[in-house]
């Protein structure tokens, strides 16, 4: 009786992947051609990416959204716990709130602070335009549409966490709120954490919109300059590579964040992009 052959593993040749991977270098490789031979100064794009105000233009952008943000995470999660309160005032007032701030655009709430002088002349004694400048208005505008949106972050975040661990926490004599600061929202962080870092990315790209109330955030200032010196192209550029900086930056700090919140959810972290890229590269062939 003679014995069966061996088995030989045999490389699947995937064709498909062949012709999409020379598709998109060929559409990549006529992109860089046609922007390589457009009519584009690219030593001005060099220039203006550290010109004194293009940096200061971009510091803007990143304070108005950081403080948007923090606004938006405390009252997304003053909201948040409204919501879920028994009181039916509060969480008819948390509704309300979501309802018309997620229900209207951003450009439209900002266009109503800074116009908030026509309906108030006066605040607190003092001249409304006075007190509300562009900053502030941006600043209210952006951030209190932001807490809208956290208020169902944090609030799916809240539901996501068993019951049984507020049970427990009131069997003890722990007062409602003590469980909710102590116990629930530190267990809900885990769910809360990656879309709030996707928000935050997306808020450094929706300040832009401060551009139209007069904020001299990033794009407010390229424009003057693009005004002046009709680079209009290298200026846009310049503005484009200073988001995808800060976004890119920010986008590391989530993916850690991310990782070092999932050390109590699963038994491996989430693999680094290095990780997976040798992962990848050392992979055996499919039979």
């Amino acid at each position: 009786m003679t014995s069966p052959a061996p088995l030989v593993a045999v490389p699947v040749r995937h064709w498909g992947r062949w012709v999409s991977g020379v598709l998109v270098l060929a559409g990549t490789a006529f992109v860089v051609n046609a922007f390589a031979h457009a009519d584009v100064h690219w030593s001005t794009t060099r220039h203006y990416f550290t010109a004194h105000a293009i940096v200061q233009g971009a510091g803007r952008t990143l304070l108005i959204s950081v403080l948007s943000q923090a606004l938006g995470i405390a009252l997304g999660v003053v909201v948040a716990v409204m919501r879920q309160s028994g009181n039916p005032v509060t969480g008819a007032v948390g509704w309300v709130y979501i309802w018309f701030f997620r229900g209207t655009p951003v450009l439209l709430q900002l266009f109503l602070w800074y116009n908030l002088g026509i309906a108030f002349p006066t605040i607190l004694g003092h001249r409304t335009v006075d007190v509300m400048t562009p900053f502030l208005a941006a600043l209210l505008g952006l951030g209190i549409n932001e807490g809208a949106y956290m208020a169902e972050i944090v609030r799916a975040g809240i539901a996501a966490v068993d019951e049984g661990q507020t049970e427990a926490a009131q069997a003890l004599g722990m007062p409602r709120t003590l469980v909710m600061r102590r116990v629930v929202l530190p267990q809900a962080m885990r769910v809360i954490i990656p879309p709030t870092g996707n928000e935050f990315i997306n808020m450094l790209k929706t300040s832009s919109l401060a551009f139209a109330i007069q904020y001299q955030e990033l794009l407010r200032v390229a424009t003057g300059i693009y005004t002046s010196n009709l680079q209009v192209w290298e200026l846009l550029f310049t503005v484009a590579l200073w988001y995808l900086l800060l976004t890119s930056v920010f986008s590391i700090g989530q993916y850690y964040l991310e990782r070092r919140f999932a050390r109590g959810a699963s038994r491996e972290l989430p693999a680094t992009p290095l990780q997976r890229l040798r992962a990848n590269l050392t992979k055996a062939p499919r039979l």
